[in-house]
This record gives C-alpha cells, sequence and structure tokens, in this order.
C-alpha cells in the first residue's frame, strides 16, 4: 500500500517536476544558466526506491545485515544523530557491508558525516558509496574534504534549522514553507559551492531560492525533504516499534523516521509490546518498519571535562586569554536573570562561567537542549548528552530535552531572548558574517544562520577580538565576506570596547572602552565609522 494520499502523490510528482525540470536548450549556454540547470534542488523521488513494507510481518529483525540486504542503489538515506551522538553506526556499519558494488550511488542526509574510520556517514562516504551529502556541517574530516574538493562527491549545504524543518515537513506532507533563515544570503542566490572539478575549481552550485514578503518582511520558500529508508538509534524500543530516545539522541531521529518510506530502527534495548508507559514513547510505532539490536559502541566527538579550578576564570596565563576573557565578562551582563539565552561556541559559550552568582539563565543549545549545565567531570560524562559544539556536557535541574526541528522553532519563533555568537566581520549596519571566508574549506553554517533570522525578538550580540590574526579589524563599514544575516546584530563586544548597532538607519555608536583603551585607539583599530557615546563607561 502506498503511504501517502493520491493528492500528496501527484503534488510530489508536479513539485519534483517542476523544479527538476531542465531549462530549454540553447546555442549559446551562459555560466548562469549551466549552474541553475546542473544543480537542482534535491526533492526524493516517490517510493520507488524503498523496500517493500510487509505490515503483516514482525518488525524484528535478527541483525541490521538483514535489515539492509534490500536497500537500491540511489536510494536517498535520512541518517540521524548529531555528531557522533544518536548515530545509527549498526546500520552504517551494516550499509558499509555491502560493499560498493552491492550498494552505491546514495545521497545520504544528515546534520553532519561523522568522522573518518570512527563513526557516522563517514565510514560509507570513505567507500565511495555516497554520492551526495545533504548537510550543514561538514566537521572535521579531512578524506571528506578532500573527495569534495576533488569532485568526487557533492555536498548541499543547508542551515541546521531549515534542514530540520524541510525533514519535518517532509513527514507531515507540507510540500513547501517560508523561512526568514538566510535572506540575503549566498544560500538565497544560489551562490554556495556544491561541487568541484578535479582542480578544485568550483562546478556546481545551489538552487537560488523563491521569495515572498509577509508583514514586511522577506522570507525564503523551502522545500520538503525527504528520503527512501531512515537509519535511526534508540535507546528503547518494543516489539511494535514505539521508540525512546535518551536526551540529545532525539535531535534527528524522530523526525528523520517520519520523513522516509522505510524506517529501521537500531535500539539499544528491545522490549515487549505494552512494556513502555504510553507517556515515555517519542516515536509511535507507526513510523518504524524495522528493529535490529544495536550492537556498534558510542563514541563521543568531544570529550570536554570541567575545570576543578572554576572553568573561565580569568588567569595571566597568556594575553590572548585575558583578552578572551574580557569579552566573555562583558558578554555575561548581557544575560539578565530569568533569560532563555543560546551561546555560540568559543567566547561566547565562555560567558556563562562569568553570569553572577544568583543570577538565573537558561542556556538553550540548537541540538536539543533548554537547562544545559556545565562540561561534566569524568564520572558525569554521557555520550548522550552534547552540545551544539558536539561537546559533553551536563543538564541543570528543570532542563527539558527536544528534536531539532522543537529547538529551532524557539529560535525563528523569537522565543530565545539573547543569541551570542562569534564573527568573522561585523558592519556598521550590523550585517554578519562568520561561517565562510572565500578560497579556502568552509565547514558549513550550522544553525547561525537560524540564530539571526529574528533580530527583531531575539537579540543578537557578537562577541570577538577586535582583530583578525592577520590585524585586520573585524569592524567594518561593510562586509566583504559572505553574510550569516542582514542587519541582525545589536550589540558589538570586542576586547577593545563595545559598539551599540542602528540596525534601521545603519551606525555604530561606541558606548564603552576597556581599561587602558582610548577612542583614538578604537578608532585606529577600526575599519568602520563611528560616534562616541556622550556618557562613554569602562567595560570593567
Amino acid at each position: 500500500m502506498d503511504p501517502l494520499p493520491t493528492t500528496s502523490r501527484l503534488l510530489s510528482y508536479t513539485l519534483a517536476y517542476r523544479i527538476c525540470i531542465p531549462r530549454p536548450a540553447s546555442t549559446r549556454i551562459t555560466r548562469d544558466k549551466l549552474w541553475r540547470s546542473s544543480q537542482r534542488r534535491f526533492i526524493s523521488h516517490p517510493a520507488t526506491r524503498a523496500p517493500t513494507i510487509d505490515r503483516s510481518a514482525s518488525k524484528l529483525f535478527k541483525s541490521a545485515d538483514e535489515a539492509v540486504a534490500d536497500l537500491q542503489s540511489g536510494s536517498t538515506v535520512l541518517s540521524a544523530g548529531f555528531g557522533l551522538s544518536g548515530v545509527a553506526d549498526t546500520l552504517i556499519q551494516a550499509i558499509r557491508n555491502r560493499g560498493a558494488q552491492s550498494l552505491h550511488s546514495l545521497t545520504a542526509v544528515s546534520n553532519n558525516a561523522g568522522i573518518e574510520d570512527v563513526g557516522g556517514l563517514a565510514l560509507i562516504t570513505k567507500t565511495g558509496q555516497v554520492n551526495k551529502l545533504i548537510i550543514s556541517f561538514l566537521g572535521n574530516n579531512k578524506a571528506l574534504e578532500k573527495q569534495f574538493l576533488t569532485g568526487n562527491i557533492t555536498i548541499e549545504l543547508c542551515p541546521q534549522g531549515t534542514l530540520a524543518e524541510r525533514i519535518r515537513a517532509g513527514g507531515a506532507g507540507i510540500p513547501a514553507f517560508y523561512t526568514p533563515t538566510a535572506v540575503n544570503t549566498l544560500l538565497q542566490d544560489g551562490k554556495i559551492p556544491a561541487h568541484f572539478d578535479s582542480e578544485g575549481k568550483a562546478n556546481g552550485y545551489g538552487t537560488p531560492r523563491e521569495t515572498r514578503e509577509f508583514n514586511g518582511r522577506t522570507f525564503l520558500m523551502e522545500t520538503a525533504l525527504t528520503g527512501d529508508v531512515a537509519i535511526i538509534r534508540a535507546w528503547k524500543a518494543d516489539e511494535a516499534g514505539n521508540c525512546v530516545f535518551r536526551y540529545t539522541t532525539k535531535a534527528f531521529g524522530p523526525i528523520m523516521a517520519k520523513a522516509a518510506r522505510l524506517t529501521i530502527v537500531e535500539a539499544e534495548n528491545i522490549v515487549p509490546t505494552g512494556s513502555l508507559d504510553p507517556n515515555d514513547v517519542d516515536l509511535p510505532g507507526i513510523f518504524v518498519d524495522r528493529i535490529v539490536p544495536a550492537t556498534a559502541e558510542k563514541h563521543i566527538e568531544i570529550k570536554k571535562l570541567r575545570q576543578t579550578d572554576g572553568e573561565g576564570k580569568a588567569t595571566k596565563a597568556n594575553e590572548a586569554t585575558e583578552r578572551r576573557n574580557r569579552i566573555a565578562r562583558r558578554a555575561a551582563k548581557e544575560l539578565k536573570h530569568g533569560y532563555y539565552v543560546n551561546l555560540g561556541v568559543g567566547i561566547p559559550t565562555q560567558s556563562a562561567a562569568f553570569v553572577p552568582e544568583g543570577t538565573e539563565v537558561w542556556l538553550q543549545s540548537e541540538n536539543g537542549i533548554l537547562g544545559m549545565g556545565p562540561h561534566p567531570t569524568e564520572d558525569e560524562v554521557d555520550p548522550d548528552i552534547v552540545n551544539a559544539g558536539k561537546q559533553t556536557v551536563t543538564l541543570l535541574p528543570g532542563a527539558s530535552t527536544f528534536d531539532s526541528a522543537e529547538s529551532f522553532g524557539m529560535i525563528r519563533g523569537g522565543h530565545v531572548d539573547v543569541s551570542i555568537l562569534g564573527a568573522l566581520q561585523v558592519s556598521a549596519t550590523g550585517d554578519l558574517a562568520n561561517y565562510m571566508v572565500p578560497g579556502k574549506v568552509f565547514k558549513g553554517m550550522g544553525g547561525a544562520m537560524d540564530l539571526v533570522s529574528n533580530p527583531d525578538a531575539t537579540k543578537v550580540v557578537v562577541a570577538t577580538e577586535h582583530v583578525a590574526k592577520d590585524g585586520s579589524s573585524k569592524i567594518v563599514q561593510d562586509c566583504s565576506l559572505p553574510l550569516t544575516g542582514a542587519k541582525c546584530v545589536s550589540t558589538i563586544i570586542t576586547d577593545m570596547c563595545v559598539f551599540e548597532v542602528d540596525r534601521k538607519k545603519g551606525g555604530l555608536t561606541l558606548t564603552e572602552v576597556a581599561p587602558g583603551v582610548s577612542v583614538e585607539d578604537v578608532r585606529a583599530k577600526t575599519d568602520a565609522t563611528f560616534e562616541v557615546a556622550q556618557d562613554l563607561r569602562s567595560m570593567e
């Protein structure tokens, strides 16, 4: 039985045809036409490659090898997990065991691609079984970078929140939606490289997005993302397919299971039907078709432990540490009692250590945590609890965990009070560039574009050193690097000073300077014009 209603099947066929049909041939093909015709928006074909589902048969399979035996070449595989947390490595290893001659030309969809020879999709990109990846972050995978830069794999980079929402929409039967994420960026224009030739020159790009205005704001249209097969790891599954996930392993598991024609779950614990309390079920059995025992060990991408002498405390180790602590200490003043905040990797995360005692803030991590605590001690380490930087963390009393679609709904919906990020450049009008330097390999935008997508509701603060390693100013009149977001930054905090940004009219006002720093010092290191506040204060 086809799991989609007739109207949904017709819409899927129609939408795929409208987006993927090549432009009429001409005697002269411009570069722009070549980009647009060769780089089509990914839409999974209707279930021509999904294995047959027998509803009358048991969902239990003896092994992962048996469960993936009928997967077909050319399939689209949705692979759950975040970093190495919650990754279905038992099933990925079984796919690898099929070999490139038996199973190849796969399109794999995941937040990131894992680590070479350790876990995740890297195990099957290395074998050449994957032709295309759709991910938000490339990660630390040198072999995959080499494949990408030599034309051996296509990588479509997609903002993390948009990726999650495309998958959620696919599972809900919604063909497309509008989002504020990535407006006025290379993603909107279809200019992020997706494929390179053997000499490392980009010869394929993304698809330009359709735009539309709602209430005076511009939004991009994104299409739903579905798969032929989803591979998921759950903590518990009963024989009916009901699943329970632990903590951040649910980041992509539930939404991917709903967006695939066939879902295979590897479960750490398989229990009889009726053993699970219905209140505890994260994924109903209707979305699960096959269950296998999880036999692959869990991996931790970044094991980060809590420092015993007080993490984040300023030390006299070196001048760089002092500069970073000065920024983090001032950034902590943006975190008011009762606020819900999202902190980016690096200096922004460090600011949490300087929140005054008695001030309670709720840290949100985009991979699905609200109420994130400090890094664990050795005894507290749990591979199922990681932050957006894939580092081990703990949970505070009152914390909650949820999937990535829910997490980015909090962010885009303006429910987060403050978001603090790092930067490569910030302009006088509040434009932010922090994910890409042309001519160099970039890891992807992750969730950054989503985090700055609603600056009227969520205050966006940049915490960064004033100058780059080469001495160039990060505070510029206009950004020369590709934008993460336009007119989104309200406050800039550096090791030298604090600027307030007028996002509507454009312009910077210097409001605070660090001890020992003069206005003239700031002007000498800033490539943007600015006004000086009448009540100029000290950062301390």
